[in-house]
C-alpha cells in the first residue's frame, strides 16, 4: 500500500511529495516528487508491476551514473584488451554527453539527439563526424548498458535504450579497385620510392589481404603527459613466418581473434627476397612512414582516390575470382560475418562472364 505525504523545508514550505509503498514480500520503496500527481502516477505503476510480478529494484539504477559505468567497463573490461584506444576515445565522447546522467533517466529520446547532434558536429581536424562513427558510439553504449543489466544486475527501468534507436545512415562503402594498367603504374612508381619497404609491402598486400596493422608496426594516440605514443601492433614477425608451410600466423587481430593466413608463391617470392632485422620485424618499417611513401607514389604514378587499404579490397576480390567460396576467402581475410566480407568485395563484371562460360 502506497502513503503519500507532503515534504517541508526548515522554513515549512512545501518542496514536494513522498511516496513510501510497502508491500509484503518486496523492499521498501520511497521516492520523492516535485507535485502530487507525479507521485501518484508512479506510485500506481509500482504497484502494478509488483501485482503482475514485473517488479525491478530500480534503486541502483538511479543511484548509479552513466559516467561510473562507464568507468566501471573501462576497468573491467577494456582493460583485458590489447588494443582499445578506439574504444575509450568512444567512452569519453560519451561521458561527455551523459556522464552525468543517472542511468534511470538514460532514454531512447536522449541517445537519437546525440546521435543527431553527433551528425552535424565536426570532429578532429574540422572534418564532420561520419555515420560510422556514431555507430561505433552507440553501439559501445548498447554493450555497456547490456553488460550493466545482464552481468552487473543494474536493473534497467526501460530496458536498454539503445535497442529503440535507429542507427545512422551509413554511406556507401568504397568500391575502390585497380583499373587499366594502374597496377603496372603503381607498382613502377614504389621502385621509385625513397622507402625501400614500399614495393614488397604493396606487392604483399594485394597478395594476402592482410590489414596494414598486421603487417607493420603501428601506435596509437600519444600520452598526453609523457607524449609517448604506445604500440598498438608490432606488425607480421619472422617468427611467426614459416615459408616451408607457407603460413603467416597472426596471433592477435583486429577482431581479438588469431588467423593463419595461407602464403600463395607470389608472397613467399617476396618474403624470401627481404633482409632479416634485428628487431623479428617482416617489414622494418612503420604505417605511418608507408602512408606517407604510398600517398606520394600514387601521386607520382597519376592514380587518383587510392588508399593503401584499398589493397585489400583488391586483393579480397582477387580471391573470389580465383574461385574461392566465402568461406574460404574468410579463412585468409579473416572477416566475421559474410556481410563484412562483402563490403570488401567488388567483383568485376566481365570477370564473372568468362566464369559463366
Amino acid at each position: 500500500m502506497a502513503t503519500i505525504s507532503p515534504r517541508y523545508d526548515d522554513q515549512n514550505i512545501r518542496i514536494g511529495w513522498q511516496v513510501r509503498i510497502r508491500k509484503r514480500g518486496f523492499p521498501q520503496q520511497v521516492r520523492t516528487f516535485r507535485t502530487k500527481a507525479e507521485a501518484e502516477a508512479w506510485a500506481r505503476s509500482i504497484e502494478a508491476e509488483m501485482d503482475r510480478g514485473v517488479w525491478q529494484d530500480r534503486s541502483e539504477a538511479e543511484r548509479t551514473t552513466v559516467g561510473e559505468l562507464l568507468d566501471r567497463y573501462a576497468r573491467e573490461v577494456l582493460a583485458d584488451k590489447k588494443h582499445c584506444t578506439p574504444e575509450l576515445s568512444r567512452l569519453k565522447t560519451l561521458d561527455d554527453a551523459f556522464g552525468r546522467v543517472a542511468l534511470a533517466r538514460l532514454t531512447s529520446s536522449a541517445i537519437a539527439s546525440f546521435r543527431d547532434k553527433r551528425l552535424r558536429d565536426e570532429g578532429r581536424g574540422g572534418k564532420p563526424v561520419s555515420g560510422q562513427t556514431v555507430k561505433h558510439e552507440i553501439g559501445l553504449l548498447h554493450r555497456v548498458l547490456k553488460k550493466a543489466e545482464r552481468e552487473w544486475g543494474i536493473a534497467l527501468p526501460m530496458g536498454l535504450p539503445t535497442e529503440k534507436v535507429q542507427a545512422p545512415k551509413l554511406p556507401q562503402g568504397r568500391d575502390r579497385r585497380l583499373q587499366g594498367n594502374e597496377e603496372e603504374r603503381l607498382l613502377a612508381a614504389c621502385a621509385r620510392a625513397r622507402n625501400p619497404w614500399l614495393l614488397p609491402l604493396t606487392r604483399f598486400a594485394i597478395e594476402t589481404a592482410m590489414r596494414a596493422g598486421e603487417m607493420l608496426e603501428t601506435k596509437g594516440t600519444a600520452d598526453p603527459e609523457t607524449g609517448e605514443r604506445p604500440i598498438q601492433t608490432t606488425g607480421l614477425l619472422w617468427k611467426h613466418v614459416d615459408l616451408k608451410k607457407r603460413t603467416a600466423t597472426l596471433p592477435m587481430t583486429k577482431n581479438g581473434t588469431a588467423r593463419v593466413v595461407p602464403l600463395s608463391s607470389v608472397a613467399v617470392e617476396i618474403l624470401r627476397g627481404l633482409p632479416r632485422s634485428m628487431d623479428g620485424r617482416v617489414f622494418g618499417t612503420t604505417y605511418e612512414a608507408i602512408h606517407l611513401s604510398f600517398t606520394r607514389a600514387c601521386k607520382r604514378a597519376g592514380i587518383e582516390d587510392l588508399r593503401f587499404h584499398d589493397l585489400r579490397h583488391e586483393a579480397t576480390s582477387r580471391l573470389f575470382e580465383r574461385g574461392l567460396n566465402p568461406m574460404q576467402v574468410a579463412a585468409i581475410t579473416g572477416h566475421k560475418t559474410l556481410q563484412m566480407l562483402k563490403r570488401y568485395t567488388h567483383l568485376r563484371a566481365e570477370d564473372l562472364a568468362r566464369l559463366l562460360g
